[in-house]
């Protein structure tokens, strides 16, 4: 797939452990900021009539839209033991990396409990939830 830069790294959306997944495409210094999620903001209300999995909510009344496809940050899949986290300023979400990643690493956060509870549940593929599932 093609490449692009969003921050100052190169990124690469392809085949991951849940679906599309976005990739490094160069080694990410840790605690740098990678990627911006965004889209439409719209009311929290609105979003129950919208719906859908790309629905990230920034405070009790806002919610961005991130399911058109401009927006890359979409494609980071949920883990349980993350490499990225989210920041939330103002109405605007960032990710950064938590530790370092090398090139070809997937990009990954913690969606949250609800999001987990709602959506993922016993089916959740990272690589701390693949583990336990071999230990039973």
């Amino acid at each position: 797939m093609k490449k692009y830069r969003k921050g100052k790294y190169l990124l690469d959306v392809k085949r991951g452990s849940s679906g599309l997944g976005l990739f490094a495409a160069e080694d990410i210094k840790k605690g740098s900021f990678v990627i911006e999620y965004y889209g439409p903001i719209i009311t929290t209300e609105k979003s129950s009539y919208v719906g859908g999995k790309y629905l990230f909510e920034i405070n009790n009344n806002w919610v961005i839209n991130g399911s058109p496809r401009y927006n890359k940050a979409r494609y980071v899949n949920h883990s349980c033991a993350p490499n990225c986290e989210t920041d939330i300023k103002g109405k605007r979400v960032y990710i950064s990396a938590i530790k370092k990643i090398k090139k070809g690493v997937e990009l990954s956060y913690d969606y949250g409990k609800e999001y987990f509870d709602e959506y993922i549940k016993n089916v959740c593929g990272c690589p701390k939830c693949k583990k336990l599932k071999k230990k039973k």
